[in-house]
Order: structure tokens, then sequence, then C-alpha cells
């Protein structure tokens, strides 16, 4: 193992704590902003550095076709190339791949590329290799993701295949001071997460991701099957949920036990001018901003409510502006980094039943916002 999760609190299943790796350290409960090309869209590293991030995702679906995994290596891998002086964990591209309708067999997977349409072959091995190539910190296995809902004979297909994947991904993993994940399938069925996740634990792995959830699923469904995950994994390795990244889901996730979250939705939202608050979403381009020269939210300290205003982003957001959407999602990250440091200090203190009433007040409403 590479990579050691240390507990320094717990309040029923949730903890907190700091997961050291051949690179440093991060903490935990972590969320890691979505880098897919080598960086966030519209941000740069070092605004991931001001804002206090460690770990960032890449996505090596994307990275193996532009620039190439070979452009990566021989440029120092993907921390020299792209300037970041934190933690990376790169996906394996298969969400991306499996929304591409590719040619499944047990060998791997056939696609073709959305840049020029070419064809291309990804086995577990391959992209272990093009992760190693990459040199990321942490690397995830390839894995099967079919949508939901799918039937309950094609989720249980995911889960063998699955599970035959990671153990043909961890015998072909090297890299010395690079880590591997295993990945949980099994759709909503609390039974098959169970199954999938022992299978997954059997194979040995650094940590665990709990892929295939919050997909378009209800809460309600998505809940028991993340907790029948989450309960057969070890507790002493990190646990990833991939792919959530709304309020109410982290706040979710950690009282489950969960340590690590990625997701799109803070930078694709401040992209499009909505914006994370104390209240819910705040859609910046409405014309009752026009003339507000209030900061996006009054209870942020991030250093873009300390110097702009809702008007003057309503303003960059209605010409066009390419800063609208940097300060936009600056905020919005500024403000997810808070809300994960608020549910550390909760886990710490023994309060997160009460810091999770505060969020689902506000966020149990799909599509939460303000007028």
């Amino acid at each position: 193992m590479t990579l050691r999760l240390e507990v320094s609190a717990v309040d029923g299943a949730a903890r907190a704590g700091r997961v050291h790796t051949a690179r440093g350290s991060f903490d935990t409960p972590c969320f890691m902003p979505v880098g897919t090309r080598g960086t966030v869209r519209a941000l740069s590293p070092a605004d991931l550095e001001s804002l206090g991030y460690e770990v960032v995702l890449a996505n090596t679906y994307h990275l193996m076709l532009r620039p190439g995994a070979d452009v990566i290596e021989g440029l120092g891998g993907i921390h020299e190339f792209s300037g970041w002086t934190g933690h990376v964990l790169t996906d394996s591209g298969g969400y991306q791949v499996f929304s591409l309708s590719p040619r499944v067999d047990d060998g791997g997977v056939t696609f073709r590329s959305t840049y020029d349409g070419s064809t291309h072959r990804l086995t577990p091995e391959g992209a272990v290799a093009v992760q190693e190539r990459i040199g990321a910190d942490i690397q995830m296995v390839l894995d099967v993701c079919p949508p939901l809902p799918s039937p309950p004979e094609v989720l249980a297909e995911a889960v063998r295949r699955t599970a035959e994947w990671a153990r043909r991904a961890r015998t072909a993993h090297r890299r010395e001071g690079q880590s591997i994940f295993g990945i949980v399938q099994g759709g909503t069925d609390p039974d098959l997460r169970r199954h999938s996740a022992r299978l997954t634990v059997d194979v040995g792995f650094d940590g665990y991701g709990i892929g295939g959830l919050s997909v378009g699923e209800p809460r309600h469904e998505m809940i028991p099957a993340l907790a029948a995950a989450v309960e057969e994994l070890p507790p002493d390795q990190p646990r990833y949920l991939m792919g959530v990244g709304d309020p109410l889901g982290l706040v979710d996730a950690v009282t489950l036990g969960v340590d690590m979250f990625d997701c799109v939705l803070p930078t694709r939202l401040g992209r499009h001018g909505t914006a994370l608050t104390s209240v819910g979403r705040l859609q910046l381009r409405g014309a009752a901003y026009a003339e507000d020269g209030g900061p996006i939210d009054p209870e942020c300290g991030c250093a873009v409510c300390a110097r702009w205003s809702r008007a003057y982003l309503r303003h960059l957001l209605s010409v066009g502006e390419p800063s609208a959407a940097r300060l936009v999602s600056l905020h919005n990250l500024a403000w997810t980094t808070e809300l994960v440091r608020q549910i550390r200090h909760a886990v710490a203190q023994g309060t997160l039943a009460e810091l999770r009433r505060r969020v689902a007040d506000v966020w149990e409403a799909p599509g939460a916002h303000r007028p």
C-alpha cells in the first residue's frame, strides 16, 4: 500500500482525518474539483492553490486523446505539465467511454474519439498503463458503468465484469508511489452493491471508489445503495463517492462514512452564472440583480464576494465577458470548500446531525434556489 488514512475524529459513521500518500497528505472529507483536460475550466492551478484545494481530478479519457499520455510523460508527468503542486487523481475514463455507446466485451471496451472519430481500445491493463504514464498520485481502475435505470441482468453483468477487470488492473499496476483504487458498482440495488463491494475488497486496493450513483436516480434510492456499499468497505482506507458535489449529497455521504468526492457541479454552474449561496442557488443573470450592489452571498468570505457586486457580475454575464465564468466559478469553489471545512469541523465536534439539518433546510428541495 502506498496510501494511509489517519482518522482523527468520528461522529457516528462519519469520520475526519488525513490521507498520507507518497506525495504528501490531504484532509478528509475532501472535495476534488474536476480538471478534465488538465485544468479546471476557466481557472488555473494557482487559483485552486489560493482556495486551499489539495487534490484535483483529471480525466484519463480526454488526456489520452489530447494531448496524449506520451506527451504528458515526456514533459515530466501531469504535475510538471500542468504546474499543479498538489495531488492528482485520475479516473479511468470509463464513465466517459460508456456514455458513447461503445462495444464492450470481457477483454475491454472499443470506442470512437469525440475529437476526430478515430477508434480506440481500452482494457483494464491499458487504463492502468495510461494513468501510470500520466503520473497521477491516485489512479482508478477501469469499470463498467451502466446507465440508470438498467435491467437487473445488466447491472449484475456490470458487477461481474467490473470485479474481473479490477483483478486484472491490480495485477498490472506497477508504478511506485502511485496508489490505485477499486470501484464498486451495482446500481441502486443494496444487495448487489454489497456483493460488488465484497468482490472489490477481496482484490485489495489502496482505497475504494463508489461509482454509478448520482446519475439521475432519486435520493431515496441512492442513499440505501450507498450505505450498503460503505458498510462492506474497510474502515482504515479512503472511501470515494464519485461524481457527487451537491451540498446535501456531501453531508449525507459523509454521515454514512464517505471521505472523498468530486463533481463538476460548482464550476459548471459558475460558467452559466449560477452561484451557490447560504440560501440556495442564485441565478445572477436575473434582472433583479441589475442594480444590486451587494455581494453574491453576504455570508461568504471569498475574494469575489469581498470585491464584486451582483450587478457587476450580472453585467459581465449579460455581455458574454469570459471573466464572469471565472469569477462565479471561483466563488462556487470557495463556497464548496468552506462547506467541506464546516463538515470536518462538525465531525470533530460531534455536531454533524445539526449541520445536516441546516443544510437540508436550504437544499432538500430539488433545484433549491433563491428567486
